[in-house]
């Protein structure tokens, strides 16, 4: 489901692109920056590209405490199940282009997108960019409804000297967003039990009994 969130967005910020400043090939996706780029031969990212990578992972703990139980009005049945794990999560966005003014540029651009385009849901993206991805999500991975909001986010130099020491040391033109919230379940039902549909109550008066 990561993953597939993370789709939707880059497909949504590519397609920006491709309109807004006539693109002509895909400049967004999905990588860890940890691996290093390609070169002539050999594994590795590609550079010209804005690559969009999960850094943090944090769990938002104000919905925690969600009830485990839900009543389904239409079979009138109580079911027990294990409430949706919520949580945010710390998306870079890296241009890795050589050029530093096309890096700059381009990074730029990505984020007066999210300035004006900051909240995605099933509703108000494009539906090739649910279902367009570069590897193959199975069908448990997908999203069927969602609401990803993007924040802006500014690190302390300690924190960014933590992050590009952790992910090789090497800093390139970057940006740091706080995307809220996913929800991660999985359709899993622990038990089931009959709704209280009516309430008898049933009073009997003791008979006092002559004296």
């Amino acid at each position: 489901m990561i993953s597939h969130a993370l789709t939707i967005v880059a497909n949504e910020l590519n397609r920006h692109l491709v309109d807004s400043y006539e693109s002509t090939h895909p400049q967004v996706g999905l990588g860890n920056l940890a691996e290093g780029f390609a070169a002539s031969t050999g594994n590795g990212l590609s550079r010209n590209m804005l690559y969009l990578s999960v850094v943090n992972v944090r769990e938002e703990k104000t919905l925690k405490n969600l009830p485990n139980r839900m009543c389904n009005d239409s079979s009138l049945k109580i079911v027990y199940e294990n409430p949706p794990v919520f949580l945010n999560f710390l998306i870079l966005i890296t241009a890795t282009h050589p050029e530093y003014v096309n890096a700059l540029s381009v990074l730029s651009r990505a984020i007066r997108f999210f300035q004006f385009r900051n909240v995605f849901t099933q509703d108000n993206v494009a539906p090739v960019s649910i279902t367009s991805s570069s590897v193959h999500i199975k069908p448990l991975d997908r999203l069927e409804s969602f609401k990803l909001i993007f924040d802006l986010y500014s690190p302390t130099m300690e924190e960014v000297n933590h992050l590009w020491g952790t992910l090789g040391g090497k800093q390139y033109p970057f940006v740091l967003y706080m995307l809220r919230m996913l929800d991660l379940k999985f359709k899993a039902v622990l038990s089931e039990g009959e709704a209280v549909t009516q309430i008898v109550r049933n009073f009997h008066h003791k008979n006092s009994g002559a004296a």
